[in-house]
């Protein structure tokens, strides 16, 4: 039998790799993913919290007017909270109450307007799709080359967040 003190050593290094190790995986944060719809790859991320507010811009294909859909991350997922738009076309909400805010029309329900765990999103070089995470911009069409995607939330482990 070996030694008790070595033993006793041998196992608190066990123990404290396997803690460091179960540490390092364990999910600690949330990103946005804005992923390739086809191939999987990963254009973007952005550090989330629950609360915070993901939002997309765009110019409306039709109306040639701006839209704005903003979504509040609820674990994973995304909870449509409010729209904006300047003008009724193709795809906005014609027949409920909005506000008309200094000429922009607002949609601003006491209830979520929709609740997605995947939001696919088709950026366009004429809408000019802009990606607004926390108040941070990133231009949709540049990062995505204009290719189909999908925004969803993904947990990371602490591993994950330093790699």
């Amino acid at each position: 039998m070996g030694n008790p003190s070595r033993l006793a050593a041998g196992a608190a290094i066990l123990v404290t790799v396997a803690l460091v190790g179960v540490a390092a995986t364990a999910p600690v944060g949330a990103v946005l993913v804005v992923e390739d719809i086809e191939t999987g790859e990963h254009y973007l991320t952005e550090p989330v919290d629950s609360g915070s507010t993901v939002a997309l811009e765009y110019m409306h294909s039709v109306e040639k007017s701006r839209v704005y859909d903003e979504y509040r991350v609820d674990g994973r997922t995304l909870v449509n909270t409010r729209m904006e738009f300047e003008s009724y076309g193709w795809g906005l909400p014609a027949r409920v109450n909005v506000t008309n805010v200094n000429g922009t029309l607002v949609y601003d329900p006491p209830e979520p307007i929709t609740e997605l765990e995947r939001l696919s999103v088709s950026p366009g070089r004429i809408a000019g799709h802009t990606l607004i995470v926390d108040g941070r911009e990133h231009d949709l069409v540049a990062v995505t080359d204009a290719n189909d995607v999908t925004l969803h939330i993904e947990r990371r482990s602490l591993l994950q967040m330093i790699l």
